[in-house]
């Protein structure tokens, strides 16, 4: 039996700050925009955080957790009615990896009740990723400063640490993607979508 909605394919990058998520995510769109796919982007929700006076990075609360996990649900579900592709500049698991990190860096405990809420939220939503890749912090690489992402870099890593734990604790399937190897990544991940359009375009029952 069918739905009245066939979700498009979804395909996110996770990882810390300042690792290639945008600019991998840029080059897959341009290349899917130049074969005429309808293909939408979410944007990191960092920045619009911080322009509404939420706290980020290692100041991370449990309200702009929440805030940046339920904006980013919206936002993708409303890619979705607008693309045969949605790509997606952070899943909402990565707010939840961030604020972790944020609570460690400061030696402070969550509230069970709160995390609980947060995460049954998160992992009630990543099933919609069709794709995951995951960045690997490369140290040598430095902070991107025309983002608000601060120069902390022993936060960063901290993020890196727990965004990984927070992907591996809920199950996310996922294929890492390393500084040096977006090329390859580029060319698997072009081919896994095309093979999700090729599947759902010859379904009957669509």
């Amino acid at each position: 039996m069918r739905t009245d909605f066939l979700r498009p394919v979804t395909v996110a990058v996770t990882g810390t700050h300042s690792t290639g998520k945008s600019t991998f995510l840029q080059r897959l769109a341009d290349e899917l925009h130049r074969d005429r796919i309808d293909v939408a982007v979410v944007a990191d929700l960092g920045a619009e955080a911080a322009e509404r006076g939420l706290p980020i990075l290692d100041k991370h609360t449990w309200v702009s957790t929440l805030w940046i996990i339920t904006r980013g649900i919206s936002l993708e579900a409303q890619a979705w009615a607008q693309a045969d592709v949605v790509l997606i500049d952070r899943p909402v698991s990565d707010a939840l990896g961030y604020y972790e990190a944020a609570l460690e860096s400061r030696g402070q405990q969550p509230d069970p009740q709160n995390m609980r809420q947060l995460e049954d939220i998160v992992a009630r939503h990543v099933p919609n990723y069709d794709l995951v890749l995951r960045t690997v912090l490369d140290p040598t690489i430095p902070l991107d400063l025309s983002k608000p992402r601060g120069t902390d870099l022993a936060f960063r890593s901290l993020a890196d640490r727990h965004v990984a734990k927070v992907t591996e604790r809920l199950g996310i399937d996922h294929d890492t993607l390393p500084a040096n190897g977006h090329d390859r990544a580029l060319v698997e991940a072009n081919a896994f979508i095309r093979g999700q359009l090729d599947r759902t375009n010859n379904d009957p029952g669509r």
